[in-house]
Parts: C-alpha cells; sequence; structure tokens
C-alpha cells in the first residue's frame, strides 16, 4: 500500500507489527525513542480528519497525535491498551461509566474547531436515506419516530461543540501513564447529550448488559450527576442515535433483524420515552 510507505518514509517510523483491519492500516512500531502507532484510513470516511479533530483536543482525554494529514495520523502508543469494554464485562458497569463521565469531562476543553467538521445534523441524513432505500430489515415506525426525535432534538440544541463522535467503551483505552484515553474520534459538531449515546450501546457483544431500561437509567442518572447534561434529552438522543447506528449497519451491508445490539436497545429505550 503505497500511501503507508509514504508515512512510514516521511514520519521515519520503524515499524515493529501490523495489523489490517476493514477500514484502516496500522503499524506499531517507534519514532526514534517514542513508541507509535500509524493509522492509515484506506478511504475518505468518518475518520479521515480524525488528525484534526485530535489536535483540537490537545490530548486533553484524547490520545496524542503526533504527526497528521488527511487519512493518516501518528499517535502515541498506548500501554498496555485494554479496552473499557473489559471492566463491563467483569461486572463493574457503574465503574465503566464513571470512567466515560471523567473522559468527556477531560474532552470538554477543546481549542477551536476544526472547519468544515461533520453537525449531528448532517449524520441525521441517514434516516432519509433509510426511508427512501426500500429496505424493510429495520421497523418503518422505528425509523419514522427515530427520525422525528432526532430532529427534534437537533433544532432545540444548547452548547454545540465538537465531540468525539464515536465514545463508548471500545474506544476508550488504558495508559499507565495517563490513565483512562479515548481514541478514535469521528469529530461532530453537537451539543453533550449526544456524546454518551454510543456507550448506552455498548459493549456490543453483551446486549443483555445494557438493553434494559434499569442499565439505561443507571447509567444516565450518572452521566446526569457527574456532568450536568439534561438526562431526557440523553434518553431520546440515545433511542435516536440506535436508530441510527443499525440504519448505518445496514448501509454497510450487513444483515439485522431484532436481535441486534442496536434494534434492542432502541426497543428498551422506547417504553421509557415521555
Amino acid at each position: 500500500m503505497e500511501r503507508v510507505e509514504e508515512r512510514i518514509r516521511d514520519w521515519n517510523v520503524v515499524v515493529q507489527e501490523t495489523l489490517e483491519t476493514q477500514s484502516s492500516f496500522l503499524a506499531f512500531g517507534a519514532r526514534g525513542n517514542t513508541p507509535v502507532v500509524l493509522k492509515v484510513l484506506r478511504q475518505p470516511g468518518d475518520e479521515w480528519r480524525c488528525g484534526e479533530v485530535l489536535a483540537a483536543f490537545e490530548g486533553k482525554g484524547m490520545v496524542r497525535a503526533y504527526e497528521s494529514i488527511n487519512g493518516a495520523v501518528l499517535l502515541e502508543m498506548l500501554n498496555p491498551g485494554a479496552s473499557l469494554a473489559g471492566m463491563t464485562l467483569d461486572g463493574q458497569d457503574t465503574e465503566a461509566t464513571e470512567v466515560i463521565a471523567d473522559v468527556i469531562q477531560q474532552m470538554s476543553c477543546s481549542s477551536e474547531s476544526p472547519k468544515g467538521i461533520a453537525t449531528v445534523e448532517d449524520w441525521g441524513e441517514g434516516f432519509q436515506r433509510y426511508l427512501a432505500s426500500g429496505d424493510t430489515q429495520i421497523a418503518k415506525v422505528l425509523v419514522e419516530q427515530g427520525q422525528q426525535l432526532y430532529f427534534e432534538l437537533c433544532s432545540s440544541q444548547q452548547a454545540v461543540r465538537l465531540l468525539h463522535g464515536d465514545l463508548h467503551h471500545y474506544n476508550i483505552l488504558f495508559d499507565k501513564a495517563r490513565g483512562w484515553i479515548a481514541i478514535d474520534p469521528k469529530g461532530v459538531m453537537g451539543e453533550i447529550e449526544y456524546e454518551v449515546g454510543a456507550s448506552l450501546r455498548n459493549p456490543y457483544e453483551k446486549p443483555e448488559i445494557f438493553a434494559s431500561a434499569q442499565t439505561v437509567c443507571n447509567r444516565l442518572t450518572l452521566y446526569e450527576n457527574r456532568l450536568k447534561l439534561d438526562f431526557n434529552r440523553a434518553l431520546k438522543w440515545g433511542f435516536a442515535q440506535a436508530v441510527l447506528s443499525a440504519i448505518w449497519t445496514v448501509e454497510d451491508e450487513f444483515v439485522i433483524d431484532e436481535r441486534n445490539p442496536s434494534i434492542l436497545l432502541a426497543n428498551a429505550i422506547q417504553p421509557m420515552l415521555a
């Protein structure tokens, strides 16, 4: 992959190990005496400008970027890099939720946002795309309710700012020097209540943990107390984002049904909506 070789050469990375994912190429190694991770995106998408987003947060609650261009970023290596998902899977969901709240608090002190970053309104276009597609994997009534709530929330946002945009248990890693640190931001302009939505539908492989009214209530109550956010707005965002997440899964050409984690969460939240 020519773009990867260019970054390795231009950023003076000595590669020790590589990993390929569906969306990116990762190279683990060092630049001089500094352990680094090189991430090169395969094609333009949500993370294409992640280097600019990381620079805006200035390392506050977020992994640091040493170099970046569109589609590629050179990152500090987190050690040992274990994800927060393990804490919830081990039965410590309250403690994990507290970590997420702490990370959001740290990220709230970002500098001026990069120009042209997507807004939550932009992301909401997925609802109409789905309704026009003719696909029937997601109940139409669920999509229409999600769309209505989503844009009602968009039009009444307060204190819009740069958000991570995909902040969940797998995108928060532990570093022995810095503590819990967020990685892989997509970057989106929205209110703080939007930021907690992704965490409500994770860890995704254990919907029996998160897809319950009690867990949703417990998590949002903690967020309300720690982040001073609006419980009901966060609840509505959580529902609408769950439906939108299911739509994105269909757009990524996966087959889904009622057992899909996002659909399970949407169905759990739906009776809770005022």
